[in-house]
């Protein structure tokens, strides 16, 4: 294995550096995000601590409420001052439940829960004893039992047995609050980390930018170097290709020109051909009525049928030559043609060719439907015309006629180019003929129609020569789709040559 150059081993030894300290990074936002969790969670802790401290207080305070409406009733024996008592009698069940429900949850022992029951049970009941007796008449009774200190008594036991209980959750609070405050120190020590982290990253990244942007200067230095004449270079090769290709036009249109002189006469020797033939048919029939015998069978058979097989024959191969020069010459004179862009309208084009193909979409119960939107274009108006004439002929022509045919144009302007699809629903073609049968000559499927293969190699060439490009997507039975692209406006050859 060969050794790294200098250049390459210092730029992965970077890219090595960059990659740790954004691990190192990322390892202390992972850092962080636990620790901001875990103090989220020690923060619901002592929040749950102080709403219980929060509870027990609000329990003791409707007891002291209910108290002091015992106090004033009897100190008064007027219903109105029983009205403390009666509102915190009616909270004190709700608010001991609570309390209880969540003992567990505060680390509650439940042994003290209970104590708390019987606590607040024994001071409630002195509270409705003395109310009792002072609505009965009895006030004696009931001021007996308020100086014997037992309602005193009754009210420091809860208040002692409330008191371990917050006690508990003081020491409860304390470890949470030690917690928290241990954990804001560690998230602020991993909070200055990772601001140190990256910091050196930012000035390792601008070190590794700084080196990556002279690496660069000095590549596009070399590649301005390198580049020099390139331009002159390539609009050399350029002018030698367009003179390569009129060339080669030039040949084709003098090699069909000059096929077309020998077709010419052998089509006429043919004719010549033919009429003696004639002639010789005619004096056999003469023969045969003066003396039969002279005439064999095989002389007659060679007059009356070999000789007019061979003359159609020649006569086939001769006009199918012809249409293939005339094809060629058609190709030639295309290519040697000025483009000259001017704004079209493909939906009158489509609409142009439907009218002119009336009869032939009504002989395959076909119709042509032309999708809304379709764009317009600048480009050369005779080789856009001439694309879609192809296509939708072609399109036509090879419908399934078990079915009737559809053939929809559609469009769409993507940027600088437009879009367009000719699609079918006819016989289709399978997919290793795809590419075939934009070549020169060549056909699938069943040969059918008239035909000499050429019309989509004609088309490509036009699609090509407007800047465009065509593909086919088919599948045998289903249909076919030809796609097209152009630049939305075509540049004219001056403008090109120009630019």
């Amino acid at each position: 294995m060969s050794a790294l150059p200098t250049g390459a081993k210092s730029k992965r030894n970077d890219v090595l550096l960059l990659l740790l300290g954004f691990a190192a990074l990322a390892a202390v936002g992972v850092a962080a995000a636990w620790q901001l969790q875990r103090s989220a969670e020690l923060n619901e802790q002592i929040t749950r601590a102080l709403l219980y401290k929060t509870d027990l207080i609000h329990l003791l305070s409707l007891v002291q409420d209910a108290e002091t409406g015992q106090r004033g009733f009897l100190l008064s024996d007027d219903e109105r001052y029983l009205r403390p008592y009666e509102v915190a009698i009616g909270e004190i069940d709700e608010a001991l439940a609570g309390v209880v429900a969540r003992a567990d949850d505060r680390g509650v022992k439940r042994d003290r829960i209970e104590t708390l029951k019987a606590a607040l049970k024994v001071k409630l009941n002195e509270l409705s004893e003395t109310i009792a007796l002072e609505r009965a008449g009895k006030r004696e009774e009931a001021r007996s039992i308020v100086i014997s200190d037992r309602g005193r008594e009754a009210m420091n036991a809860l208040r002692g047995v409330v008191g371990l209980i917050m006690a508990r959750q003081d020491e409860i609070l304390a470890g949470r609050v030690a917690s928290a405050k241990l954990n804001d120190q560690r998230l602020l020590a991993i909070m200055v980390l990772g601001l140190l982290i990256a910091g050196a990253l930012a000035w390792a990244s601008q070190a590794v930018l700084r080196k990556q942007a002279r690496s660069l200067a000095e590549a596009r230095t070399e590649l301005a170097h390198a580049n020099e004449g390139l331009e002159a270079a390539v609009s050399e090769r350029t002018a030698e290709l367009t003179a390569a290709n009129q060339e080669i036009q030039r040949f084709a249109y003098i090699v069909s020109h000059d096929l077309r002189a020998p077709l010419v006469n052998v089509m006429g020797f043919t004719s010549e051909l033919d009429a003696a033939r004639r002639t010789l048919k005619d004096q056999i029939d003469r023969l045969d009525d003066e003396e039969s015998r002279r005439v064999t069978t095989e002389a007659r058979q060679a007059i009356e049928e070999d000789l007019p097989e061979a003359i159609g024959f020649i006569r086939s191969s001769t006009a199918k030559m012809d249409r293939l020069i005339n094809a060629i010459l058609r190709l030639s004179r295309e290519g040697r043609r000025d483009i000259r862009p001017e704004s079209v309208s493909i939906e009158k084009v489509v609409e142009a060719i439907a009218d002119t193909m009336y009869q032939q979409i009504e002989a395959a119960d076909a119709a042509i439907e032309v999708k809304p939107g379709l764009p317009a274009i600048v480009t050369d108006r005779l080789s856009i015309e001439q694309i879609f004439q192809n296509l939708i002929e072609n399109a036509v022509k090879y419908l399934d006629r078990s079915r009737p045919g559809r053939v929809v144009v559609s469009g769409r302007r993507v940027g600088a180019l437009v879009e367009y699809e000719i699609e079918d629903n006819g016989r289709g073609i399978a997919p290793q003929d795809h590419e075939r049968v934009f070549e020169l000559f060549r056909r699938a499927g069943a040969q059918d129609q008239p035909g000499e293969g050429l019309g989509l190699a004609f088309v490509r060439a036009s699609v090509r020569r407007l800047g465009g490009t065509i593909r086919l997507t088919s599948e045998a039975g289903q249909g076919s789709t030809f796609h097209l692209s152009f630049p939305a406006v075509l540049k004219s050859q001056s403008e090109g040559l120009a630019a």
